[in-house]
């Protein structure tokens, strides 16, 4: 009798531990948007940029040397490019998070998960289900609705940066599953080339600007610097390290059903710890949008 009872005791047990550190990452994910716009300003964003990743980039290149050496120059250049997709996301993210809430910022880049699955049927030129189309007019009504929150106004230029933010977001997706020269290259040396193109382009970037990163980050209390520490050790290196682990110990399907649940993180951090009000329209949007954003992974198999 033991013998039947144990599988089905540790089953369970092995995919709450698997599950668990998942949760987090998506928690952490939720919570970037409101760290990011607590230690971030218009005129520092490329700096903080610069800070946050270079922080983690020697990390990953010393723990990923031996791969990276084993990557062929076709691998170097795909890599570089889709570094560079990169770039154009965290730009857009972080500067629509300056114009934005973070509650709006974690809900309407959600719709990246209705954006990919549709963009994918127009390459491939297979039909979405009709469950999946009402999904997404679900999505987006929410949007619209989680904009107007404060009446019927034109939404906030962060709003409609974090749209393009999302918009970007589906673009890398369908540039990773289409480059042909990553194709069946490790995670660690190509996550750790994305980011060093993207660090690349954020110096020289910031040259341009007139604001140092150095003097950013000599303007930093300690406030500022557990927040980029946050962003750097928590929401890159953790949660990268976790999705290569988790994706080797569980279904795709269910890594993204509990990544998923960012959205839900962003809004909790926004109204619990940056006293953001979505009021009842906002609510009612936010409410949309997860639902939409969840029912089209569902449609979307």
């Amino acid at each position: 009798m033991s013998s039947i009872a144990v599988p089905a005791l540790v089953a369970p047990r092995r995919a709450w531990l698997t599950d668990l550190p998942l949760l987090l990452v998506a928690v952490v994910w939720g919570a970037s948007y409101l760290a990011a716009k607590d230690i971030t300003t218009a005129r520092t964003v490329i700096a903080v940029l610069v800070l946050r990743f270079a922080v983690v980039l020697p990390v990953l290149a010393v723990v990923g040397c031996r791969s990276l050496r084993a990557l062929s120059a076709a691998q170097w250049r795909g890599a570089g490019l889709l570094g560079l997709i990169l770039a154009g996301i965290f730009l857009l993210e972080t500067y629509g998070v300056v114009h934005t809430s973070a509650t709006n910022a974690g809900l309407v880049i959600s719709l990246t998960m209705i954006f990919t699955p549709l963009a994918e049927s127009a390459v491939t030129r297979v039909r979405p289900t009709r469950g999946f189309l009402a999904a997404a007019g679900v999505s987006v009504l929410g949007v619209v609705l989680l904009t107007q929150g404060a009446g019927l106004t034109r939404p906030s230029a962060g709003d409609l940066l974090m749209l393009l933010a999302a918009v970007a977001r589906t673009a890398h997706v369908l540039a990773m599953s289409r480059v042909r020269s990553v194709q069946g290259a490790a995670a660690l040396p190509l996550t750790t080339v994305q980011l060093g193109a993207a660090v690349a382009v954020f110096a020289l970037l910031s040259a341009g600007t007139g604001t140092p990163v150095w003097d950013t980050a000599a303007g930093f209390g300690p406030g500022e610097w557990a927040g980029l520490v946050f962003l750097s050790v928590f929401c890159t290196l953790f949660a990268f390290f976790v999705q290569m682990w988790a994706v080797r110990r569980t279904s795709p399907s269910r890594v993204s059903l509990l990544l998923g649940t960012e959205p839900l993180w962003a809004a909790a951090a926004g109204i619990a710890l940056g006293g953001e009000r979505l009021g009842a329209l906002g609510l009612v949007g936010g409410v949309l949008v997860l639902a939409g954003t969840a029912w089209g992974r569902r449609a979307a198999g």
